[in-house]
């Protein structure tokens, strides 16, 4: 580690002569997601009730109070509908009559609503204080994480109220709870002058010196402009602008206006000797050190951490707390710099007026949880509540300290809605699984290529392994961490990715056999394939973005490596192996470059299969096999529903040796309640997947702790196992919790509701796009047709294969994989599509289903292919990818099949039926 550190901002690494530190290196590096090296994930939903009570001046109104309570439980059942708009109609339904500003017409808000200001006009107000307490949120929490000292944290705003959380490497649920849901403390602290500590600072140095022989070098630096705190000048007063000028020689590395800056690599070691008793005992009793809540960086790259020595109150007490500020403002002072202007009630008015009149020329620290967010100098005398501070802000920080100054003012608790818990023993062995599905995907779909298509088989390789160096790297460049379902997306482009390669070969081969010279027919080959290849393409990449819009955490993941996988396919078939075989052809070696062997030529050379003739075949076996599985479905009692889909909490428990899961699931009914328990074997018969949906109305922290006690009490009662916190423990009879998952109610209604909208949204965009592309909407209602088709084909495989004992969940995932299975099944689709386009050009003596039937039989060499390289990508998936992603793969190898058949079978005679060809074959006229 102290190499490390030592080379953090050294040079490492060069490239193309550019040198990277290994900081650089680092900050660059593929992120692995949770489910790869384990950690916690948290969806929170900020509380409006609270807010909208606080903006009520927490009005005891009776009417106010049931109307919130009738709109949280609405909002409860509906989450989609605003929590405003369930408030307001809870009232006029409770006082027809009555008028928002009766209640929040308050002294507080006395510039804002008046008596005479509308409903309208509030609930607009509202809706924007609630949508400004969930960014403040963000930015108590932002804070709070950055604190935590987990590595490569991410946090991101939801559509709503809700923030996303992923914490890698985390196993502690109780102190992350605790952490993010805790009431942020916001204060206000008058500050030691360093000149007063100077002398008590040279004692303790020269005491750490001796003890320690500790010597830290002291480099000086000028010290800057400090933020002030002044009159608003809104206001009518005048401030001015004072330097806060300091000097130490304790272990100071620099002495900025603000207290001491050390590197941040040794902030640790700094505040240890700091909460040595024998260091305490020297300062004075009123002496607290704060940490600044941001590092600053010097000229070389540096970054310094700032130490401010604040003054406490009798008590521990600060000067005011955050509750005083009733506003605070992002604007500009005078002098056009960037400022944050604050306002006070009544009471904090007071205080802060009696705290500025005895601190002028002084700094006063202003910090979140124990963090200094700005330590400016008070100018003037603040009599009424209205500041400004200024100083060197950007835009950005100004809006954040406001952000921050604003919270204190409107409380907004938090509730965790949705809770993931991934040990570091599955996230491994997931890991290892996922890697091996991919590289042994690579290598089967490689040999294939070579085996059937020569060298045009080594050129597209080539460009495979191109396509997954970009994809990696520009997943690192996106920050994207690669998760699970992220490599099942890297796998499936490995499988699809020799889509273009296969229509560009194949074109080639085409023109080949016709007697073109290979260069002409090379040329033919790329020009003839690029409409196919684009419109395929794209068709696929608008389920991907889709996808991404309206899906969360991992299946984000998977889309984004989906599209990005498309992108790169595209540039490394269509311009990387056209740049290969150019090199090839100039090197005068065009009439050695082959495209396959004898035995693959013929291959599918003569194919003329009446696939038009035999449609209502196709059709009847399509409504058997969809109208069984339905049947299933419904014996079943629906869909095998997940706890995404459904609410409820579910644990992976890993068993030393192997457990019944019938029999445990009939114990534990008892000890939770009756309620929904679900127990199946994962993966191994020593490993138990258990789902319950006992107290998940309870959103505390403590019903997690109660439910997961009771797991655990009832896990140890009907197997006699101890429950041990180290799952690598290879002690006998003994059981350990390796994951955990919660989703409340809420979130579970959102995620079915998303799933909906993008399969639907899929379908349109899909409609369009093959409308707009063909300008035939019996081309995109038959292209749609197929695809629902698909989609039905894969639930009436599930319910088979529930039938039949395995059990696949319907999860967010599985909609991933419904919505991969239409971007694929419609890439097949327009291929045929584009052929009969193409045909009813070059073949217009022919009859209409004779161009329909020749466009199926001269692409299904492509279709097949296509098909069988990603289904062998798919099925390694299936039985190497592990359990978490078994139900997706098993998904796409049903997908893969019947979106082949139906491209095939049920698209092109879809269409055939919607144009209605008359005797002859060819297309009826409109009248």
């Amino acid at each position: 580690q102290a190499y490390l550190d030592d080379v953090w901002d050294k040079p490492v690494f060069d490239w193309l002569g550019i040198r990277y530190t290994y900081e650089d290196v680092k900050e660059n590096a593929l992120a692995l997601g949770l489910d790869l090296q384990g950690g916690m994930h948290v969806t929170l939903e900020v509380s409006p009730k609270e807010i909208i009570q606080s903006l009520a001046g927490n009005s005891k109104d009776e009417v106010f109070l049931a109307a919130l309570q009738e709109a949280e439980q609405k909002h409860q059942e509906q989450p989609s509908l605003p929590f405003t708009k369930a408030f307001y109609q809870a009232y006029q339904k409770i006082r027809p009559d009555g008028k928002l500003s009766d209640i929040f017409s308050t002294a507080a808000n006395r510039e804002r609503i008046q008596r005479e200001t509308s409903d309208q006009a509030i609930l607009k107000l509202l809706d924007g204080e609630i949508s400004s307490a969930v960014a403040r949120s963000f930015e108590v929490i932002r804070a709070r994480i950055d604190q935590f000292g987990t590595s490569q944290p991410n946090i991101q705003r939801l559509p709503g109220d809700r923030i996303q959380i992923e914490l890698p490497g985390v196993n502690n649920p109780a102190r992350v709870r605790s952490l993010l849901q805790g009431v942020g403390q916001l204060q206000f602290w008058q500050m030691y002058e360093l000149t007063e500590l100077e002398n008590t600072l040279q004692v303790v140095d020269t005491f750490l010196r001796a003890e320690q022989n500790t010597a830290i070098p002291i480099r000086v630096q000028q010290a800057t402009d400090a933020d002030n705190i002044e009159d608003d000048p809104a206001q009518g007063h005048t401030s001015t602008t004072q330097d806060a000028v300091a000097s130490s020689t304790l272990l100071g590395l620099i002495k900025p206006g603000h207290g001491l800056a050390y590197a941040v690599k040794d902030v640790a070691t700094i505040q240890q000797l700091l909460d040595r008793k024998e260091v305490k005992a020297r300062f004075p009793a009123d002496l607290v050190w704060m940490w600044d809540a941001k590092p600053f960086q010097l000229n070389d790259g540096t970054e310094l951490l700032t130490l401010h020595p604040i003054r406490s109150t009798r008590g521990g007490k600060a000067l005011l707390a955050g509750d005083a500020i009733t506003d605070a403002r992002q604007g500009f002072d005078r002098q056009g710099r960037s400022a944050v202007s604050i306002r006070m009630n009544s009471r904090g008015a007071a205080a802060w007026r009696a705290a500025t009149a005895k601190n002028i020329g002084k700094q006063i620290a202003i910090t979140l949880d124990g963090r200094v967010y700005s330590a400016p100098v008070v100018s003037t005398e603040i009599p009424d509540g209205n500041s400004e501070i200024t100083g060197n802000f950007t835009i950005e920080e100004a809006k954040d300290l406001a952000n921050i100054l604003k919270a204190g003012s409107l409380p907004a608790p938090v509730k965790i809605v949705e809770e993931a818990l991934i040990g570091p023993t599955l996230s491994q062995a997931a890991q290892t699984k996922g890697i091996t599905a991919m590289l042994l995907g690579l290598v089967l779909v490689a040999l294939f290529m070579l085996l059937y298509y020569a060298q045009g088989g080594a050129i597209a390789n080539a460009a495979l392994l191109f396509n997954i160096l970009f994809v990696l790297g520009i997943l690192a460049q996106l920050s994207t961490s690669l998760t699970l379902p992220g490599i099942a997306g890297i796998v499936l482009t490995i499988g699809m990715s020799i889509d273009a390669n296969v229509l560009i070969f194949e074109r080639i081969r085409e023109e080949l056999s016709k007697g073109m010279p290979m260069l002409a027919a090379i040329q033919r080959g790329y020009q003839k394939a690029y409409s196919s290849i684009i419109d395929a393409n794209v068709t696929t990449f608008l389920t991907g973005a889709i996808l991404y819009g309206l899906g969360q955490g991992p299946v984000r993941g998977f889309a984004t490596t989906l599209m990005v996988g498309i992108v790169t396919s595209l540039f490394t078939a269509v311009f990387l192996t056209r740049l290969i075989i150019s090199w090839l052809v100039n090197q005068r070696r065009s009439t050695k470059l082959s495209f396959g062997f004898a035995y693959t030529r013929s291959l599918f050379s003569n194919v003329n299969l009446n696939f038009l003739k035999n449609r209502y075949l196709f059709y009847t076996f399509s409504g058997l096999f969809i109208s069984l599985g339905l049947w299933l479905m419904i014996q079943q009692g629906g869909l095998n529903l997940g706890v995404e889909f459904t609410g409820g909490r579910s644990y992976v428990v890993a068993f030393s040796n192997p457990v019944e899961a019938s029999a445990l699931k009939t114990s534990l009914a008892n000890k939770l309640g009756d309620q929904g328990v679900e127990a199946k074997t994962y993966g191994a018969n020593n490993v138990l997947k258990i789902t319950t949906n006992y107290l998940i109305q309870e959103e505390a922290g403590e019903a997690d702790d109660e439910v997961r006690n009771a797991l655990i009490e009832g896990l140890e009662g009907f197997t006699g196992f101890t429950y041990t916190d180290n799952p690598t423990t290879n002690q006998q009879a003994t059981f350990s919790i390796v994951s955990a998952t919660k989703v409340g109610g809420s979130i579970a209604d959102d995620i079915q509701s998303a799933a909906r909208k993008s399969i639907l949204f899929s379908l349109i965009m899909i409609f369009a796009y093959i409308v707009l592309r063909f300008r035939r909407w019996q081309l995109g209602l038959a292209a749609v047709t197929a695809l629902l088709h698909d989609s039905l084909a894969v639930l009436a495989a599930f319910a088979m294969a529930r039938a039949l004992g395995y059990a696949y969940e319907i999860d967010q995932v599985f909609i991933a994989a419904i919505l991969t299975i239409i971007g694929y099944s419609i890439n097949d689709t327009v291929v045929v599509f584009d052929r009969i386009r193409e045909n009813q050009r070059t073949k217009v003596n022919s009859n209409f289903l004779t161009i329909a039937n020749s466009a199926i039989n001269e692409t299904l060499s492509r279709t097949l292919i296509t098909s069988f390289t990603t289904l062998m990508a798919v099925f390694v998936l299936f039985v190497w990818g592990g359990e978490v992603l078994r139900g997706f793969s098993f998904a796409l190898l049903i997908g893969i099949i019947f979106g082949t058949y139906s491209s095939i079978c049920i698209a092109t005679p879809l269409f055939i039926d919607l144009v209605r060809p008359d005797r002859s074959g060819n297309r009826r006229k409109p009248k």
